[in-house]
């Protein structure tokens, strides 16, 4: 094997050309193993934004290109509506409250790169079988799944713990806190609660401290010592929240190395780009995977000045046309190297467009189209509906779109099967290999139930019912919005998935997606025939989903989620964290 592979990779064109003059190019699969792929993933971009999906006013040439060269997916579902669970799934093509990268709470993303939650490092990626199968991985960008676990240097959660040979990027996402210019975006709800939490534990340390003292309560000082050091670490949380955001979670690294700390955001496009076309370059004799996880359309939505007051949706729509040019650039990279017959490109959003972000009259997130909802909302199709694009010539056909219900967390063994690797064993992979589908050899999806998170609610299910291309959706659980009928939860600037600002429905709300996409007028029993026929099926897909779930640690628990000084990437001695290493060079 190992030498078909080395006389496949020497003389890498010649045999494809052949192969594909006379070989059926939509059924010898066989002529290709191994391709390069190449994995494009914006962030909080919606499915609106985009030209090829309907977008006639921001301009995405090269993503509508790279749609008319391959496959376009009309029904591509992340697996949660926030990143950080929604990339957790990508990466391991399982639901994330099955890795606990799910919340339990209202703490539903990594707040700290000095946390200690993060993607469990039993979990197996699909870069950490690549890399077995002999290919050179890499993820530049955004990365958002932890960094450390007990010490500041264990990169227990780090990408190179989780299959990547090569990572340049951040390690947390982009905030508001990383322009100096810009409102802080930690300093709202998330400050509130941590104070609160600050505010009862210390309270119930005094408290017990005073019982022990008066003898009115029995309880140990080791216990009171633990009660203490919480205390202390929520308070220190709290007030460094305060100012020291930007230092401790605006940093970019190189591999383990801390480069810029914080980030010097004028150049970080330039830098992201220069790594993911030199990252190319470097390894065009060897099968690659790279995972470009673009921190466009992010807020504060880093834009270069070129592209600034470029389109008719002011920031926002200047961001996603930078963003669009930088796919350009590496599409570009990927024919100058004569690679293009040889890499899979595939292009998503990890969930849908921030509706609620805004400053003024600014709008600041995405659009979602016709689809109701939008970022942190699990059930709605505007949370979760995001782009999905494949292109590979001679292998996918070119102009096809397919309205089957497909998942990011089909990727998983979609490319592992492609690297010839073998998928684990030991747990349950909810993804499904697309290649039939995106191929023709198959009419429709694998998937006949996806289920719908909100953290580890479940807000809703959809079933495809194969035999009459129906696809039903039942709704448990829906966000309040507010202002009433506005289409988005604008007074807490996202929505919750549980507790008051929700509605529970019994019996659900029941749409047909294939006649009512956009999940405007819910069925009920007087106006559908099989209403209950339909409730009755997805009730029992769901126990049946419910009892493959395993109880597993809570990475986004309260206490993963608070900020620990040992845990800080720190480029430098802590607490005094600066350097500009990339300024250096």
């Amino acid at each position: 094997a190992s030498f078909l592979l080395l006389c496949f990779r020497t003389s890498r064109v010649t045999p494809l050309i052949f192969g594909l003059l006379l070989q059926p190019p939509l059924t010898q699969l066989s002529i290709i193993t191994q391709p390069n792929i190449v994995l494009l993933m914006a962030d909080d971009l919606g499915i609106g934004d985009v030209g090829c999906y309907g977008n006639d006013t921001i301009r995405t040439p090269n993503i509508d290109h790279l749609a008319k060269e391959g496959v376009k997916l009309t029904q591509h579902i992340a697996a949660a509506p926030l990143c950080t669970p929604s990339r957790a799934a990508f990466l391991t093509g399982r639901y994330p409250l099955r890795s606990g990268m799910d919340a339990i709470n209202n703490y539903r993303v990594i707040f700290w790169n000095g946390g200690s939650g993060g993607l469990p490092p039993n979990e197996t990626t699909f870069a950490k079988i690549l890399q077995q199968q002999g290919y050179s991985t890499g993820l530049i960008g955004k990365w958002h799944q932890g960094v450390n676990c007990e010490s500041r240097n264990d990169h227990c959660h780090h990408p190179l713990n989780h299959g990547f040979d090569y990572f340049y990027g951040m390690p947390f996402t982009l905030i508001s806190d990383c322009q100096p210019k810009e409102t802080p975006e930690m300093d709202r709800d998330f400050r509130r609660k941590l104070w609160l939490s600050t505010q009862m534990i210390g309270l119930v340390t005094l408290t017990a401290a005073l019982g022990r003292l008066t003898g009115l309560i029995s309880i140990r000082w080791k216990m009171l010592t633990c009660l203490a050091g919480f205390s202390l670490l929520f308070f220190v949380s709290w007030f460094s929240s305060y100012g020291f955001v930007r230092y401790w979670n605006c940093i970019m690294m190189r591999n383990h190395e801390v480069t810029e700390q914080p980030m010097v955001t004028d150049r970080t496009t330039s830098l992201i780009l220069r790594e993911s076309i030199s990252f190319i370059e470097r390894n065009k004799h060897k099968p690659f995977l790279l995972f470009l996880s673009f921190l466009h359309s992010h807020t504060p939505l880093l834009t270069t000045e070129k592209f600034l007051g470029r389109s008719r949706h002011g920031l926002y729509g200047d961001n996603v046309e930078e963003m669009d040019w930088m796919v350009g650039q590496v599409l570009d990279a990927i024919d100058k190297e004569g690679l293009k017959n040889t890499t899979l490109v595939y292009f998503a959003s990890d969930h849908g467009g921030w509706l609620e972000r805004q400053e003024g009259k600014r709008q600041l997130g995405g659009w979602n189209g016709i689809y109701r909802g939008g970022k942190a909302m699990g059930g709605w199709e505007g949370g979760i509906r995001v782009p999905g694009i494949f292109r590979w010539p001679g292998v996918l056909p070119a102009g096809t779109v397919i309205d089957e219900p497909t998942s990011l967390m089909d990727i998983y063994p979609t490319v592992v099967h492609l690297a010839g690797g073998v998928l684990p064993q030991d747990r349950v992979i909810d993804g499904r290999d697309l290649m039939p589908l995106l191929r023709g050899t198959v009419e429709h999806s694998e998937h006949e139930f996806l289920f719908h998170y909100c953290g580890i609610h479940l807000h809703a299910v959809r079933w495809h019912q194969k035999d009459s291309g129906a696809i039903w959706k039942a709704h448990y659980m829906t966000p309040i919005f507010r202002p009433f009928g506005a289409g988005a939860c604008y007074d807490r600037g996202f929505c919750p998935c549980f507790g008051e600002g929700v509605t529970h429905h019994d019996p659900p709300l029941l749409f047909d997606l294939s006649r009512d996409p956009s999940e405007g007028k819910p069925l009920s029993p007087d106006t559908e025939p099989l209403f209950d026929t339909v409730i009755r099926k997805i009730g029992r897909a769901i126990e049946e989903h419910r009892r493959t779930l395993t109880p597993v640690p809570e990475q986004l628990s309260v206490y993963n989620v608070v900020w620990k000084p040992w845990l800080q990437p720190c480029c430098g001695t802590f607490p005094f964290c600066w350097c500009d290493k990339e300024g250096d060079n």
